[in-house]
C-alpha cells in the first residue's frame, strides 16, 4: 500500500483554508465495492426482503442498465421494501448495516486523503447518488460534515412514500448540487478536488480544477488518460490479489520454522515459556514480513526502559496480538479470553507461553484468574493486555476495563501505553487476509502506579483513555 506521505504529498503542500473543497464519491472511492449490495444482502439475510421485492429490485436494475428507466425511477423500484419507514428508522437501519458490513470496507488510502484535506482546513464533502440513510454513518465515521445526496420523499406523518425527490444527485445532478454548494459556501472550484471512480461523474469532474480518479471504470480510465488526470488504484480492500494470498500462505507456513527456531532455547533453558517467547516473536516477524506489514514505532525505547510492566494496547484488529509479540519480544505473558483456551493448537501454545485465560462474563472469576499474572510480574515478567477487552470495528476507542490497572497496582509495576494507530489498515475486523501497509505505533512513557489509590483509579484510567484519544487523533 502506498505510504500516507506519498499519497498526500500534493495535498499537504496545497493552499489551505475552507475555500478549497474536496468532493468525494462513495462506491469504489471511499468504499470498496458497492454499498447498495451490502444493504440488499443484509435485507435478504434477515428475511426482510422477500422474493417479490427481490424480483422488483432485480427488474429495476435490469431496466436501468438497459437505459429503459431513469435513475430516480431505478431507486424507487429498488426501495419498495422501505416504504412506510420513518427517517429516523431508516438512519438507524443505515447505521446498523454500516457497522455490520461496510465500516471495514473503507479504503485506508481514502481515509488518509480525507484526513489530509481536513488537516489543510479544506471543506470536505461527500457527493453521492445514494441517500442519507446509506451515507450518513460513513460521513460520521470519517468526520465529514457535508453530505450532498439524493433525497427521499416523506409524507405528512414523516414516513417514506417510496418516491425520491427530483432531480436525483446523479450525472449532471451531481454537478448542479456541487455548484450550488460552492456558491453558498464561498468555495473556489478552480482550486477544488473531486475524487470518483465513474464516468457518470464527468460533469462534476469538468467543473473542478483537480479531478482525481480512484479505481476508475474502463471508460473513465480512457478519458482520464487522454486528459492527463491523476489515477489512484487502491487494492487494500475488496477481493484480495495474488500478493495478499501469497502473504496469507506465507504466514501459515511460518509457524513450523518459528517453532524450530524456538526449540534450542526451550531445550537449553528447560523452559517452555522462554521457548514460546522466541517462537511467538519469530512467528510475528515472519508473518509481518510475508504479508508486507511494516512497523513505524515512535518511543520504542519505552518498551524496555521499565520492566516488568503492564503493556496495554488498543484493540482494533486480529493482527494486534502479533504486533505486540513483535514489539515486546520476550519475558511477557498475555491475557486472553477463556474461549481461546480450548482452541486446537493455539490454545496449548498459549498455555505454554504462560497466557492467563479470563472469563469475561464473570467479573469475580476474572479478578481471581488474574492473580497468576500478578505473581508473574512479581517474578520479573511483564503482562500484555487490551483493556478494551473486545476488538472495535473502527478506530474509535472502547471503554477501558479496570483489570489491567488493578494488576499493575497489585504488582507495583508501571503501565506502558502502546497505541496502535492504524492496525485496521492491515486486517479489519472479521478480515481473513492481511494487507500490506505501514502500521504506526506510539509507545508512551511508562506511568508509575506505586502511589495510586483505589479511590482514584477511575480518574487515572480516564487520563490514560484521554492520552489514547489524543494520540489516535494526531
Amino acid at each position: 500500500m502506498t505510504s500516507r506521505k506519498e499519497l498526500t504529498h500534493e495535498i499537504d503542500s496545497a493552499p489551505g483554508g475552507p475555500k478549497v473543497a474536496a468532493f468525494f464519491d462513495v462506491d469504489r472511492t471511499l468504499l470498496a465495492g458497492f454499498s447498495a449490495g451490502a444493504f440488499m444482502k443484509d435485507k435478504w439475510s434477515t428475511g426482510d426482503l422477500d422474493l417479490s421485492n427481490m424480483a422488483k429490485a432485480t427488474l429495476g436494475a435490469f431496466k436501468f442498465g438497459a437505459g429503459q428507466t431513469s435513475f430516480p425511477s431505478f431507486l424507487e423500484e429498488t426501495s419498495t421494501n422501505l416504504m412506510g419507514l420513518t427517517e429516523d428508522a431508516l438512519l438507524e437501519e443505515g447505521r446498523r448495516v454500516f457497522d455490520k458490513h461496510l465500516v471495514t470496507d473503507i479504503y485506508p488510502e481514502s481515509r488518509s486523503l480525507v484526513e489530509a484535506h481536513q488537516a489543510r482546513g479544506h471543506t470536505v464533502v461527500i457527493v453521492s447518488s445514494a441517500t442519507h440513510f446509506q451515507i450518513d454513518a460513513l460521513a460520521e465515521e470519517l468526520g465529514i460534515e457535508h453530505v450532498l445526496c439524493t433525497e427521499l420523499e416523506f409524507d405528512a406523518e414523516g414516513r417514506f412514500t417510496g418516491r425520491v425527490q427530483r432531480p436525483a444527485v446523479w450525472q449532471q445532478g451531481k454537478a448542479d448540487v456541487a455548484t450550488s454548494f460552492a456558491r453558498s459556501h464561498d468555495i473556489d472550484l478552480d482550486q477544488s478536488y473531486f475524487y470518483t471512480d465513474s464516468h457518470d461523474d464527468l460533469p462534476l469532474l469538468d467543473l473542478v480544477a483537480k479531478p482525481r480518479l480512484v479505481n476508475p471504470d474502463e471508460e473513465l480510465a480512457r478519458i482520464g488518460a487522454r486528459r492527463g488526470w491523476p489515477v489512484y488504484a487502491f487494492t487494500s480492500r475488496g477481493r484480495p490479489g495474488r500478493r495478499e494470498i501469497a502473504g496469507l500462505l506465507g504466514s501459515m507456513a511460518s509457524l513450523g520454522p518459528a517453532a524450530l527456531v524456538a526449540l534450542p532455547t526451550a531445550l537449553a533453558t528447560g523452559s517452555l515459556r522462554k521457548g514460546a517467547d522466541v517462537m511467538l516473536s519469530t512467528y510475528a516477524e515472519m508473518t509481518t514480513s510475508a504479508t508486507g506489514v511494516e512497523l513505524n514505532v515512535e518511543g520504542e525505547e519505552h518498551l524496555w526502559s521499565h520492566r516488568p510492566a503492564v503493556f496495554i494496547f488498543n484493540h482494533q484488529s486480529g493482527i494486534d496480538s502479533l504486533l505486540m509479540a513483535q514489539l515486546t519480544r520476550r519475558d511477557v505473558v498475555g491475557i486472553a479470553k477463556k474461549e481461546l483456551e480450548s482452541t486446537p493448537i493455539v490454545g496449548p501454545l498459549m498455555k505454554a507461553a504462560g497466557v492467563v485465560f479470563v472469563d469475561r462474563g464473570d467479573k469475580d472469576k476474572a479478578i481471581e484468574a488474574m492473580q497468576p499474572a500478578v505473581e508473574a510480574m512479581r517474578a520479573g515478567l511483564s503482562v500484555v493486555i487490551a483493556p478494551e477487552g473486545t476488538r472495535s470495528a473502527t478506530r474509535k476507542l472502547g471503554k477501558f476495563k479496570k483489570g489491567a490497572f488493578h494488576m499493575a497496582m497489585a504488582a507495583g509495576v508501571p503501565i506502558v501505553p502502546v497505541v496502535l494507530k492504524n492496525a485496521l489498515d492491515a486486517l479489519p475486523r472479521h478480515g481473513m487476509v492481511i494487507r500490506p501497509t505501514t502500521v504506526d505505533v506510539v509507545v508512551h512513557e511508562p506511568i508509575p502506579t506505586a502511589d495510586w489509590r483505589r479511590e482514584d483509579l477511575d480518574a487515572h484510567i480516564a487520563e490514560i483513555e484521554a492520552l489514547y484519544e489524543k494520540t489516535l487523533a494526531s
